[in-house]
């Protein structure tokens, strides 16, 4: 990923809507775009001017949109961490599953790498625990 430049949390969005979108349909557009974000379709647009500036996705005027590789690589990056926080908050938290999706919505733009990376080792630990949770975090505290 280039480190010229940073991504806001809206632009994080718009990559992840589109990524999500691409595995859903042969095609995006601007409308689809729109629809899943719940936003009006200039603001989709403005995004995309700036998502195309920094050469994470591909867009002429009333045209498909498409990730670049580089999008392609953040956004499985951000659905990476958007999956896992709301694994961790459904499996270890308790968390019903409308609020894991909103907070892991939110919590997936500020997490460090090394906080993921820890969530990862927790997550797969208690997926793997005989005992349950319990065991695993006892487990998990001597690494």
């Amino acid at each position: 990923m280039q480190e010229n430049f940073i991504l806001t949390n809206s632009m994080e969005d718009y990559l992840e809507a589109i990524s999500t979108l691409k595995q859903k349909k042969k095609y995006v557009r601007v409308k689809d775009i729109a629809k899943q974000m719940k936003v009006k379709m200039p603001s989709v647009t403005g995004a995309l001017r700036t998502l195309t500036e920094k050469n994470l996705v591909r867009h002429e005027k009333y045209e498909y949109v498409e990730l670049t590789e580089e999008g392609i690589t953040i956004a499985e990056e951000i659905k990476r961490r958007h999956d896992l926080i709301f694994k961790f908050l459904i499996q270890v938290l308790r968390v019903d599953t409308k609020t894991a999706e909103q907070d892991a919505c939110g919590i997936e733009h500020s997490v460090s790498p090394k906080t993921v990376e820890q969530l990862v080792k927790l997550v797969e630990c208690i997926d793997t625990c005989v005992e349950g949770s319990q065991c695993c975090l006892l487990n998990f505290n001597r690494e």
